[in-house]
């Protein structure tokens, strides 16, 4: 099996190497970048080019690992006994699994993305650390073992929000996505749009990585934002001319895609009036 991108997503050589090391491995692939890089839709892509099911775990602030593998039912329990309800005599109907419990027991192998990990307490990952090593857990309350059968190809996911333990660190294979370059986010964009008109692709590249690199920016925009900016100049029918700045605020057309704060928006406020001034 080997991963070497699809017509959906464009993905650079060393990002194929990481994903095939990390199978070859059989260790999880932590895979982290800025927001809007695509690591969510590296799993997705991976398990459509591996011809693989895709199991999704989404991380919140309030998931706890053992999620991850299974949760008892205590309360449905108590409550069917009281009701005199037959089920309540086996402990396995209770019993609900979670990701890591399906990718294991899966029939063959597949893809299990656990995203945004970083988003989680700062103990989650090391509550991991046996399970996605041996791939195998307990389950206390049936007494039995599970053990995956086929190791599943883990794509972890981080925004870098915290750091993680350097035990979970060990037993991953890592991978930092960078940002395209102008290259690259030619080839992303024309994957989207397909025929879209280099003239008009060129200038708003070119403002865009402007606006990315202006000192003092607070929340730089994304791969995910500039494609839905391109998505509005093509519905507005907007020309390479139509994209020339409003002299008085500097701000890029429809900059509500690529600004996604007042401070930013101020910022290029306070860029113009220098501007202007600087001329007097």
């Amino acid at each position: 099996m080997k991963f070497e991108g699809t017509q959906d997503y464009v993905a650079t050589a060393d990002l194929t190497v990481a994903v095939n090391a990390a199978v070859a491995l059989e260790r999880p692939l932590l895979v982290k970048g800025e927001p809007g890089t695509g690591k969510t839709e590296l799993a997705r892509q991976v398990a459509q080019a591996l011809g693989l099911p895709l199991l999704e775990w989404h991380i919140k602030s309030t998931t706890r690992a053992h999620q991850g593998l299974y949760e008892y039912d205590a309360v449905s329990r108590l409550r069917d006994s009281q009701l005199g309800d037959e089920r309540v005599h086996d402990v396995a109907n209770y019993i609900r699994r979670g990701k890591l419990w399906q990718a294991f027991a899966a029939e063959g192998k597949v893809v299990l993305l656990i995203d945004e990990i970083d988003k989680a307490d700062i103990e989650f990952p090391n509550d991991l650390l046996q399970e996605l090593d041996r791939m195998e857990f307990h389950v206390y309350e049936t007494g039995e073992t599970i053990r995956a059968e086929t190791r599943p190809v883990v794509i972890i996911t981080s925004n870098n929000e915290k750091e993680l333990p350097d035990a979970f660190l060990r037993r991953c294979f890592f991978h930092y996505i960078r940002f395209p370059d102008a290259e690259t986010m030619k080839r992303i964009v024309e994957v989207h749009f397909p025929g879209i008109k280099p003239a008009l692709l060129s200038t708003a590249l070119t403002q865009f990585y402007e606006i990315r690199e202006t000192p003092g920016l607070k929340k730089k925009p994304s791969t995910s934002e500039v494609l839905d900016w391109l998505k509005l100049l093509l519905a507005e029918d907007l020309s390479p001319e139509d994209l020339r700045r409003d002299g008085a605020t500097a701000l890029p057309k429809l900059h509500g895609a690529l600004l996604k704060n007042e401070q930013d928006v101020a910022l290029f406020e306070r860029l113009a009036f220098m501007a202007r001034s600087g001329r007097r």
